[in-house]
């Protein structure tokens, strides 16, 4: 599928899903999944496009949401510079650690991404004063100039314009120089370095955009849900969106959309399960990597080809 032709299907879809959606249940979990996958499509450019694993890319959404509701509901900031700020304090944090980060490989880099989201989840469950603690705290409504977006039909249109627009990203980074560059360092750094790629620089910038996309996200997730907790940021949630990205298809725009959507429906589906839904979806990901390697929209790619 090309560039344009992908953009193209992807737009028709996002138009045409209210008129076939039957209820506003269905249209909740449609925004949801929009909201997920801008997370998602940012950690695969880091996993998928610069082939470093984190197991921490839920501290970055959770930082945006915190961040954005505390401007707002205790500063009375607006809400797009307070989005700004948040994503671009977010960016620079995510800077700051790279480079130390980024000196690891492999395991070792797993575990201080897993390191980051204990100590970020940590801060937000003690620092009961500025986050509400365990219990959480409640995020006001986004309010954009005099229009406040309440309705779930004003969210869809939000989060699948957002969504939209971060495929768009996402693809012209993929063909462009530098996403050649990140494909290239995810083959052999080695390589990369022999050829020319300053490899420590294209990995900061792909851990920084990662980190911002993540935020950007969180920013929206924490106003439609309303009420934001510490679980954000858990080790749980980062596997989820990890996981998400290995499912769907690692450097795979489109694929990594479908990893989440298959996973924010998949509890849905199995809810009547009573505490079987871990099973499931474990047995979900190792069929998948077994049969799929390359993910799912990857490996059927592949498979139709060959046909």
């Amino acid at each position: 599928m090309s560039r344009n032709s992908g953009l193209a299907l992807t737009l028709a879809v996002v138009l045409l899903l209210p008129w076939l959606l039957p209820n506003n249940f269905m249209l909740d979990i449609a925004v949801r999944i929009a909201l997920t996958s801008i997370a998602v499509i940012g950690l695969n450019f880091l996993m998928g496009f610069a082939g470093q694993i984190s197991i921490g890319h839920a501290a970055f959404v959770a930082m945006g949401a915190y961040g954005s509701g505390i401007l707002i509901s205790r500063w009375d900031w607006p809400v797009i510079p307070a989005a700004l700020v948040v994503c671009l304090v977010v960016s620079a944090l995510a800077w700051l650690i790279a480079k130390p980060f980024l000196r690891l490989k492999g395991h070792s880099l797993t575990m201080a991404t897993l390191g980051m989201g204990v100590i970020v989840n940590m801060v937000l469950i003690n620092e009961v004063n500025w986050t509400g603690g365990p219990d959480g705290m409640p995020v006001p409504p986004l309010v954009i100039g005099s229009f406040a977006v309440t309705k779930i039909i004003h969210w869809y249109a939000l989060a699948a314009a957002c969504l939209w627009l971060c495929c768009l990203l996402s693809v012209n980074l993929f063909d462009s120089p530098a996403g050649r560059a990140l494909r290239g360092l995810h083959g052999s750094e080695i390589a990369a370095r022999v050829v020319g790629v300053d490899v420590s620089a294209f990995k900061v910038r792909a851990f920084v955009c990662a980190s911002a996309f993540a935020a950007f996200s969180g920013v929206l997730s924490g106003h439609y849900l309303g009420f934001i907790s510490p679980a954000l940021s858990s080790f749980t949630h980062s596997v989820e969106l990890t996981t998400m990205v290995v499912l769907g298809g690692m450097s795979s725009t489109y694929g990594v959309v479908l990893g989440a959507a298959l996973l924010t429906i998949l509890p849905q589906l199995v809810g009547g399960l009573n505490g079987y839904e871990a099973v499931l979806f474990g047995l979900v990901l190792m069929l998948t990597m077994i049969f799929l390697p390359r993910g799912i929209l990857p490996s059927l790619v592949l498979l139709l080809k060959r046909a």
